[in-house]
């Protein structure tokens, strides 16, 4: 093939079509644990999270509950990933070899949400939240007491947590999408050096820590009694007029190291005695393998 600028147009066009295909396509799962934020500012602050309105019986002027004085910022940052293509793929008309290549450049940018969000959920036990605690922690102020949401432990880490509210535990706020990106005119420096023409990937997103209330992290054994205790602590939470938040675990969230004790756990219909399990099928399972 005969390269000019129209053919290196043609390419990235083509490509660009399998680029946005492929991102549409890709499978991932911070959908299911965070509320997504669309910003447009390099930063976003979050003052009104941990405000619970709830109803109450109508008597005299009403209660305005105002925002709470909270400071919580998520900055957006820069990602990117770029490849090269010999211009003999070009050449050659060998640039169909390298179709998988972009695909997987669309692939890798996308579930780069899931490794950013499950990987700060993972850190929870040491990265600070809306009220200044630890995002798990065992002395989040409520009504002038310390309010516990981690069973404690040393091992392997899960979670417990309340999806099936407005906002959720984790939020994923985005300010650019994903979008396929080209160095690949004939008088590019690297098409000029190296005969070589360059694709890339690049977005601008963060993720961060939503309703600490909504979720339960525990590094302690995951079995009957430690999950018993964290729906316990989960569904007994009240907010500062000392009124039940009503929050109702939904899924268990897992590495694929505890993928046997968790489906037992869950799945399992009777225990090693032939008992019935009580927790069968009490929330859904969710194994990230991005959490190990």
């Amino acid at each position: 093939m005969i390269i000019t600028p129209a053919s290196l147009s043609g390419i990235y066009r083509s490509f660009k079509v399998l680029f946005n295909k492929t991102l549409a396509e890709t499978k991932t799962q911070w959908k299911e644990v965070a509320m997504y934020q669309k910003v447009t500012s390099l930063e976003n602050t979050y003052a009104w999270l941990g405000d619970f309105p709830t109803m109450r019986e109508w008597i005299g002027d009403r209660v305005v509950k105002n925002l709470t004085d909270y400071d919580y910022t998520i900055k957006n940052k820069p990602f990117e990933a770029t490849i090269s293509i010999p211009e003999s793929a070009l050449v050659y008309d060998q640039i169909g070899l390298h179709k998988p290549r972009i695909q997987q450049l669309a692939q890798s940018a996308e579930q780069h949400k899931d490794i950013l969000l499950f990987s700060l959920l993972n850190d929870g036990f040491s990265e600070l939240c809306y009220d200044g605690q630890n995002f798990f922690d065992t002395d989040h102020p409520v009504a002038g007491a310390d309010v516990s949401n981690t069973g404690g432990g040393s091992g392997t880490p899960w979670f417990l947590l309340d999806l099936s509210r407005i906002i959720k535990p984790m939020i994923m706020q985005v300010h650019t999408r994903p979008k396929l990106v080209s160095m690949d005119n004939p008088t590019d420096v690297n098409m000029f050096m190296r005969k070589e023409m360059i694709y890339g990937v690049d977005d601008r997103k963060n993720c961060g820590f939503g309703l600490w209330q909504l979720a339960y992290g525990s590094k302690d054994t995951l079995n009957d009694t430690n999950y018993s205790a964290a729906r316990a602590a989960m569904m007994n939470l009240k907010n500062d007029q000392g009124t039940p938040l009503g929050v109702m675990p939904t899924h268990l969230v897992y590495p694929p190291s505890l993928e046997s004790a968790a489906l037992t756990l869950l799945n399992a219909q009777f225990d090693s005695a032939g008992a019935s399990n009580i927790w069968y099928k009490t929330v859904k399972p969710l194994m990230v393998p991005w959490l190990v």
